[in-house]
């Protein structure tokens, strides 16, 4: 029994050690052979590096406008408040970005072409102003969001005071409406401190027949009446020189009429002088370049921005009454010299 086992036993071991067999060697060269003969392996068609980058970044954006979809119904469904006040801002930054990029491409203009602020078309020159107006404003919230914390209290005060704060990207349609109402009502309050300094100026005018014109324009103003035309012309050479020469007003008269044009009274006497006189010889320039341009080419929210920036309550008059009041206002600023909007050196 144990030496058939030892015999077993030897007999693998040998046969390990032979050379395989004509039926093994054969089947090995047919499938080397197979390998050789057969055709080509099906590969797939791979695309190039760029098309792949591009179709990985349409995939990308596209899930993300699904998830933000996703993610704006949800906030609609649990949380309408929030969900308006999230698009109001989404929309808002939006459009800031927008005036800023627009701002940038007119100042490289400028800079390339060497051309000054009152060559500008009209559309350019209202765009640098109220983009000068609305960068300033966010400087405040910048500053103040300077200090460690301080931007969760910055968001506080701007969901509580959006009128004084925010800039109009940031309202919404009835708030809008609402302010603009506001602010023009501050500047309705100035209205009676200027009649009554104009009235109190009238004994130190030389000219007989200005002082007479100059008291019945503040008569019919007082009563309700609206001033033609040529008896606003009239009076032109009054407010060129003593007492109502821009650099012989008093500081509480130039106060007044800072509020009445929505600038801040809160500034020196000779800050608020020069600051009144760029304003308005920006706005006489915009009167040139907007009666080249003609009203008629204006839309009705331009014509009626053009109108509140220019003391009309438009919020609440139809666009008719806009385009006729801002065309007789054309009248008067063309009338008038350059030279009176000048700043003095």
């Amino acid at each position: 029994m144990a030496l058939s086992r030892v015999c077993w036993a030897r007999a693998a071991v040998w046969g390990s050690a032979v050379t395989p067999g004509h039926f093994v060697t054969r089947r090995l060269q047919l499938g080397r052979s197979g390998l050789a003969w057969g055709g080509p392996r099906s590969s797939k068609l791979h695309l190039s590096p760029k098309a792949d980058v591009k179709n990985l970044i349409s995939y990308v954006v596209t899930k993300t406008k699904a998830i933000n979809g996703k993610y704006h119904r949800f906030l609609g469904r649990h949380f309408p408040r929030f969900y308006v006040l999230y698009t109001i801002f989404t929309k808002g930054f939006r459009m800031l970005w927008a005036d800023a990029k627009k701002a940038r491409r007119i100042k490289t203009n400028m800079w390339n072409h060497n051309i000054e602020f009152h060559q500008l078309p009209y559309r350019e020159m209202e765009h640098l102003r109220q983009f000068r107006q609305d960068v300033t404003k966010c400087l405040f919230l910048g500053i103040i969001s300077i200090p460690p914390f301080a931007n969760y209290l910055v968001f506080l005060l701007m969901y509580l005071f959006p009128r004084q704060l925010l800039i109009r990207h940031f309202w919404t349609p009835k708030q809008q409406t609402d302010f603009l109402d506001i602010y023009h009502a501050f500047r309705k309050q100035s209205h009676p401190e200027i009649i009554s300094y104009l009235e109190k100026v009238i004994p130190l005018i030389s000219d007989t027949g200005l002082r007479w014109h100059l008291t019945d324009l503040c008569t019919k103003i007082q009563h309700g009446f609206h001033p033609a035309i040529r008896d606003i012309l009239a009076l032109r050479e009054c407010f060129s020189n003593h007492p109502l020469g821009m650099n012989q007003l008093q500081a509480f008269h130039v106060k007044a009429l800072s509020r009445a044009m929505l600038l801040t009274p809160y500034l020196p006497p000779p800050l608020l002088r020069h600051r009144l006189k760029t304003h308005t010889t920006v706005i006489h320039q915009l009167d040139q370049a907007l009666a080249k341009l003609g009203i008629g080419q204006l839309t009705a929210e331009e014509v009626k921005s053009a109108c509140y920036l220019r003391g009309l309550n438009s919020t609440h008059i139809g666009e008719d009454r806009c385009r006729t009041w801002l065309g007789e206002w054309l009248q008067i600023s063309c009338s008038l010299k350059a030279a009176y909007y000048h700043l003095e050196k």
